[in-house]
């Protein structure tokens, strides 16, 4: 029983501030408030950003490099490729990893089906846990840049999709394949989150909020660190005594006074800035081991530069993450493949047309000189072993490095029409036109 565009409407409203929180904070613009009640109101609005969620976030998307599908008998590849497919991708690795979840919206094109990534704050819809499809979506294409208001809407359903401009009459259109043009791209699902979970915990934010608050602090402190206090006593509050001349000037003279004694002049111990700079390290190292990160990622260098298999080792948690990143987007990535396939023949292909194609990713970490040696050492040793047991596709996603002529994947001229013709005869009730 279809939930309607009203449950929708209501569902994206409950789920898109906190999806424009997590975009604030990546974006920098997530402002900590003053909570030191000791604090001078003047310095409560010293405004101090911090750039973590974003590493966090950047470190993770930079190294989710999609390369291409394998086993390509859809010819896919040709779809991606009019789509502009590395931006695409990117985008979309990007939005999911912010919010947990972004949306590929996926319309009939001139020559091909057009593919559009909409964020994560402007769609939702119910999911079928088995296929990870929506069962009926609702996005928002356009919104009014001032008021944030939407100015264009969709209710998408496997029979049509239906337009609800602002101000005008909404119209229907019959969906093209008989699927939803609007697939999930998840970041890190499970049964209870179906849509996913974002990068940026809340862990995440509350560390930031403290190291923010640490950095101002030290800020506020720097003040003093830079001018110590100074005292003088035995003088007289209206003898004309220059306080500013007496803390910048590099000689004063000082008479005596009346009774002919000197007056005292001292400095009071001056701050040290280094338990400021532990309490910001501390967080560092809380934010580092909830993200995978080191603390050279967090802006705190080590003393002798690492080498890559160092910064390998370090970065292994971060690697894990990668991994199942990829395993999360792959499946999305399949599902975009299947939806677009359907809106390009017009026909409603069961999801085992691309059953294998196999996503496939550029290596999370470049090999260096040294490891490419180390790799070729072992596949040799490997087919010796076993002749033929590791060939030129399992080598290239181990170094990145394409075989002489690069690879190949889909076809260059349009749909492969020959490679679903054997699919056609095992559809019951299908037409092979």
């Amino acid at each position: 029983m279809p939930k309607g565009i009203e449950y929708l409407r209501r569902k994206l409203a409950t789920k898109k501030p906190r999806a424009d929180l997590r975009y604030r904070y990546y974006e920098m613009k997530k402002y900590a408030p003053a909570i030191d009640t000791t604090m001078p109101r003047e310095l409560k609005t010293m405004i101090s950003v911090m750039g973590w969620c974003t590493a966090a976030v950047d470190n993770l998307a930079d190294r989710l490099i999609f390369r291409e599908f394998r086993n390509d008998d859809v010819d896919i590849a040709y779809i991606l490729k009019k789509n502009n497919q590395d931006i695409l991708f990117d985008a979309a690795v990007l939005g999911a990893l912010i919010t947990s979840c972004d949306f590929a919206y996926i319309r009939e094109g001139t020559e091909v089906p057009a593919i559009e990534i909409i964020s994560g704050c402007d769609a939702t819809g119910v999911m079928d846990m088995s296929t990870h499809l929506l069962t009926e979506g609702y996005a928002v294409l356009e919104r009014d840049q001032k008021s944030g208001k939407p100015l264009l809407e969709a209710y998408f359903t496997p029979d049509s999709t239906t337009f609800f401009p602002a101000g005008e009459e909404p119209y229907t259109l019959p969906a093209p394949g008989g699927v939803i043009g609007l697939v999930p791209i998840v970041h890190r699902p499970d049964a209870k989150r179906e849509f996913g979970r974002s990068r940026i915990s809340r862990a995440c934010m509350s560390y930031q909020d403290g190291a923010i608050q640490a950095v101002r602090k030290s800020e506020i402190a720097a003040f003093f660190y830079s001018y110590p206090q100074r005292y003088a006593l035995g003088f007289d509050t209206e003898d004309g005594f220059d306080r500013w001349r007496a803390s910048m000037s590099a000689m004063l003279t000082i008479g005596r006074d009346e009774d002919g004694a000197l007056p005292q002049l001292g400095q009071f111990p001056q701050q040290s800035m280094a338990p400021y700079t532990d309490h910001l390290r501390m967080f560092a190292g809380l934010f580092a081991g909830e993200t995978g990160l080191t603390l050279e990622d967090m802006g705190f260098p080590l003393a002798n530069p690492s080498s890559p298999e160092a910064i390998k080792a370090a970065h292994d948690v971060l690697r894990l993450k990668a991994r199942k990143a990829q395993r999360s987007f792959s499946s999305s990535f399949r599902n975009v493949a299947y939806t677009a396939v359907c809106i390009r023949d017009k026909l409603h292909y069961d999801r085992d047309v691309v059953a294998e194609l196999k996503p496939t990713w550029e290596p999370i970490f470049e090999p260096s000189a040294t490891q490419y040696g180390m790799i070729g050492d072992a596949i040799f040793k490997i087919n010796t072993a076993s002749p033929g047991y590791i060939g030129p596709e399992t080598i290239y996603d181990m170094t990145g490095i394409a075989p002489e002529g690069g690879a190949v994947s889909g076809g260059e001229g349009g749909h492969n029409a020959g490679a679903l013709a054997g699919y056609f005869e095992d559809l019951p009730g299908e037409s092979e036109e």
